[in-house]
């Protein structure tokens, strides 16, 4: 049969090839889900994880097995797509809370590579178990995988915000995510508090959430942008490293040391920069530079020359280096399949609503599970109850299946429970096993009671939410890393020019000239003087005074030219 050809614009292809390609990239690759925080590769990763039992309490395996895993069963991409996946969820620099507890060499703050996959080895942090608690209870979807021969879940029931918790960053077509990370606590305090007050402001929110809380610490100056990304879904946040001044009691020589930097700054790189520019002159007044940077911290030392300024130097390398950068906030998330730049209290609302879902969905599950255990115990105290005669028609029957449609036809117990009274043990029949079997029971009973109030009840539903909160706040809460300076000054030019007096020359023929007080001294009796200013020979010197480096001097001109 022959094949029929129909004609097709290539506009019309085109177009509709990219936007595929389009929603491609931002459903199934960039961008992470509002309520897990996740993006698939990392879903992938942990789910995997699970499947293969490596949990934070188990043996490390060797992160080739994992990758294999993930690549062969879930996301058919390429291996190192994956691997540099994992790393990131290793690194204590790049993620607030890891997500993987690596062993090996997985890079450094310095921009080093991670070893090869065959020689580092990891399992789940302590913290991504909470992702999976639920996992088992029908609490999310599932869907096949790339080859439909497994099934993979489309989120995981996460138990705590880690789109807030650890950021996210990607870049789709046409659009970008860069969400900040922020501290644990603070988070869930502000979940607690958007609970119990649902029209919460983004000014209240920000007294519980004073802002991001990033991995390298460091200072964020002034709030502005804080403000912009809580109440738009957008802002700039300005970054600065932490600097304390040290001098030397045996040289009186006064350094600079950087024990923290902004977040996804290359300390290396940095060090580079600064070393550059004192090659250049462009800043000066600095001698020496150490990295003396171990496992105990960062600590870089930048050397001064003697009766040098620290903060004068030290705000040159605030303008002139990565010690101060900016942070773009971008809150682009899915909602429902969908991109959406969401503000703060939409991003709280938006978890609120999934794990409200997901708590309800493991109640629903839980009822039906403890109705199933409450019928078969309610056919065991009956068989019990009338021991006698279930055991003579069992003896009397010739096989499972005629002694199954007897205790059916006879005592009209269900399949459910006439299969558990054939697969009961002897043991069972005795007096003490029947008081177990009536107090369990009737421990079901109150059980199936207080998950159907709950379910019946908003206020008891979100009293579980909120309860779950608090224990993972219990748990992995810990101190704020980034410090907030409110109300900053501007660095000026002031700032980077240290203050002394000059002494201006200025010749007859206009020539002008600055020479530093210092340089005039005192001429004792016999002296030989300094010049302070060489002129030509027609030329003389015609006014002379004294100003400071931070003095503002205007100059006029009757040519019409400044």
């Amino acid at each position: 049969m022959a094949l029929e050809q129909i004609p097709v614009a290539i506009e019309d292809e085109m177009q509709k090839s990219y936007l595929d390609y389009a929603m491609s990239v931002i459903v199934g690759r960039a961008l992470p889900d509002v309520r897990d925080g996740l993006k698939p590769v990392h879903r992938r990763i942990i789910f995997a994880m699970h499947e293969m039992g490596v949990e934070w309490n188990k043996a490390y395996k060797k992160s080739a097995r994992v990758v294999g895993d993930v690549i062969g069963k879930y996301h058919p991409h390429g291996d190192s797509a994956v691997y540099d996946a994992i790393t990131r969820m290793v690194q204590d620099f790049s993620l607030r809370y890891p997500l993987v507890d690596g062993q090996g060499n997985f890079g450094s703050i310095d921009g080093d590579p991670p070893a090869a996959m065959r020689y580092t080895e990891v399992r789940m942090s302590r913290l991504t178990s909470e992702f999976l608690g639920d996992i088992g209870k029908e609490t999310v979807d599932f869907m096949p995988n790339y080859d439909g021969s497994l099934d993979e879940p489309t989120l995981l029931p996460a138990s705590f915000p880690s789109l807030l918790v650890n950021g996210s960053s990607g870049i789709a077509v046409g659009m970008a995510t860069n969400m900040p990370p922020h501290n644990l606590g603070e988070i869930i305090d502000a979940l607690i508090f958007q609970i119990n007050k649902p029209e919460a402001t983004a000014k209240e929110l920000m007294e519980i959430v004073p802002g991001p809380d990033f991995p390298t610490g460091g200072f964020i100056y002034g709030d502005t942008g804080i403000k912009d990304a809580y109440r738009t879904g957008r802002g700039i946040i300005q970054m600065r490293a932490r600097v304390n001044v040290e001098k030397n009691p045996r040289t009186g020589k006064q350094s600079l040391v950087i024990t923290e930097i902004p977040y996804m700054v290359n300390k290396a790189r940095l060090i580079e920069k600064i070393a550059h520019l004192v090659r250049d002159k462009k800043i000066e007044g600095i001698s020496d530079i150490r990295d003396e940077s171990d496992r105990e911290g960062m600590r870089v030392v930048i050397e001064l020359k003697r009766d040098e300024i620290a903060e004068v130097v030290l705000n040159n390398l605030y303008l002139q280096t990565q010690m101060r950068s900016s942070f773009g906030v971008i809150n682009l998330a899915l909602v429902n399949g969908q991109p959406r730049v969401m503000p703060l209290a939409e991003l709280l609302r938006e978890f609120i609503k999934f794990r409200k879902e997901v708590v309800t969905r493991r109640l629903v599950f839980d009822l039906r599970k403890a109705r199933e255990r409450a019928h078969i115990l309610e056919g065991l105290k009956i068989a019990i109850d009338a021991l006698d005669a279930v055991i003579r028609l069992i003896r009397a029957s010739k096989g499972p299946q005629e002694a199954r449609a007897g205790l059916i036809k006879s005592f009209k117990f269900s399949l459910l429970q006439a299969n558990a009274i054939l697969e009961m043990k002897l043991s069972r029949l005795t007096a003490l096993e029947r008081d177990k079997i009536i107090a369990e029971y009737n421990q079901i009973k109150a059980f199936i009671k207080g998950i159907i109030e709950t379910l019946d009840s908003a206020k008891l539903l979100m009293g579980v939410v909120v309860g779950e909160l608090m224990e993972i706040r219990g748990k992995f809460s810990d101190e704020r890393r980034t410090e907030i300076v409110e109300n900053p000054e501007e660095i000026t030019l002031e700032d980077v020019i240290a203050e002394e007096d000059m002494v201006v020359t200025i010749s007859h023929k206009g020539y002008i000239k600055r020479n530093p007080t210092s340089l005039f001294r005192i001429q004792k009796r016999g002296g030989k003087g300094k010049t302070g200013m060489t002129t030509r020979e027609e030329d003389f010197v015609s006014s002379l005074f004294v100003a400071s480096t931070h003095s503002h001097i205007m100059f006029f001109t009757d040519r019409g030219k400044a």
